[in-house]
């Protein structure tokens, strides 16, 4: 048991008790979620800096994360942005985000 937890993470048991999510480390988790709040960031943006209110952008698609389904696949995940993110950030929410 002991040669067992100590064994690497790209290792064929990890790989197989923990499937696609034993390749990514912290960094690459927060790695991921820097870019997807840059990304919302960018979108709130131009949201805010678009002449008029019928052109605004489509809210930006997070970085694909190991172990979660695709929208596409099964319908949608706990963990997903709501559908229209224009409408589920309240101005509350964007104070305390921006400080």
């Amino acid at each position: 048991m002991v040669l067992i937890k100590q064994l690497p993470r790209d290792s064929a048991v990890q790989r197989d008790l923990h499937g696609e999510a034993a390749e990514w480390s912290i960094t690459d988790h927060l790695l991921a979620a820097a870019v997807d709040h840059l990304a919302v960031a960018n979108w709130m943006f131009q949201c805010v800096n678009s002449g008029e209110d019928n052109d605004q952008p489509d809210p930006p698609t997070p970085v694909p994360r190991p172990g979660v389904k695709d929208e596409d696949e099964e319908g949608r995940d706990e963990n997903s942005p709501p559908e229209d993110a224009a409408e589920a950030v309240s101005p509350g929410a964007l104070a305390r985000f921006f400080g």
